[in-house]
């Protein structure tokens, strides 16, 4: 069973700078949260109980988010203000654990995730970035469904989206043994290809930032040589478990935002703002308003 995440953070988020420079880019606010508290609970409601963040000692701010804060809980309950007590004792549910480990250099994807492996061992797992948002609304959540994929067919997961052929150098690319899947379903991959170029691209499929898999590829990872940009990749380690078990491509059906970037991250917190129980009216009649000028 898929119980255990990955979650990347030991970047320096060097696309936020200036915001980032003392601030994780995890913990920038999108709304009323930090953004990753949206990815966290997307691991918690697809079953995961253990959360591995991969950190560096910039970031021991992610950790004391999701810590108890004694002090500041006694002051709420003292000044009776028990909806931002209930807020801050339910970010997790209690039987969710919060288990980091460090990343001393920054090596790559693929290096980050093996640094987990003395926690994972040789179970399953899911690999979520942290820069992801994905929304799914009113549907089954696409992590959910790709953990339950796993569990049903024993097949590594990759979520993957189209993209615009001119920006397949800018992502993981998926080939396949047939055709593509219709969103919510996975088919069969026979490669993947870390930022081909333009006119060598087997698909415009190109991988989300949303992973469940065997525990095996932690050795493969072990064996995997930096690749592009000199980097250890997941995609390398992925390409390796392709021949050894079945990896499938997932296509999401949710909607994504790429917090890593300014113009990203601006466009979640618009998304996320206009869907809010209590701020949606006021945040889309503001938006309304700013756009007549």
């Amino acid at each position: 069973m898929v119980r255990k995440a990955v979650l990347p953070v030991a970047g320096f988020g060097s696309r936020m700078l200036p915001a980032s420079k003392s601030i994780p880019k995890e913990m920038l606010p999108v709304v009323d949260r930090p953004a990753i508290e949206y990815v966290v609970k997307e691991a918690v409601r697809a079953g995961i109980k253990d959360i591995v963040l991969v950190s560096h000692s910039s970031k021991s701010a992610i950790e004391d988010y999701f810590d108890t804060q004694f002090e500041l809980e006694h002051q709420l309950e003292k000044k009776g203000k028990t909806a931002l007590l209930d807020a801050l004792q339910n970010i997790l549910p209690a039987d969710v654990n919060i288990i980091s480990v460090r990343q001393h250099h920054a090596l790559g994807l693929g290096h980050a995730v093996a640094c987990a492996a003395p926690v994972i061992g040789n179970e399953p797992f899911a690999v979520l970035l942290p820069d992801v948002l994905v929304d799914c609304q009113d549907i089954e959540e696409d992590l959910a469904v790709m953990v339950r994929r796993y569990h049903d067919t024993s097949a590594a997961q990759i979520m993957v989206e189209e993209v615009p052929a001119q920006r397949v150098d800018q992502y993981g690319i998926v080939a396949l043994e047939g055709d593509a899947p219709k969103a919510g379903d996975s088919a069969a991959m026979r490669a993947i290809v870390e930022k081909p170029p333009i006119n060598e691209a087997p698909s415009r499929l190109s991988v989300v930032g949303r992973y469940v898999l065997p525990g095996e590829i932690m050795a493969i990872l072990a064996e995997t040589q930096p690749g592009a940009g000199n980097e250890i990749q997941l995609t390398d380690a992925i390409a390796t478990l392709i021949k050894q078990s079945p990896v499938e491509a997932y296509s999401m059906r949710g909607q994504t935002f790429d917090c890593g970037n300014k113009a990203g991250y601006l466009r979640a917190i618009f998304h996320y703002a206009a869907r809010h129980p209590d701020l949606g009216e006021h945040a889309r009649a503001m938006m309304a308003e700013a756009s007549q000028h």
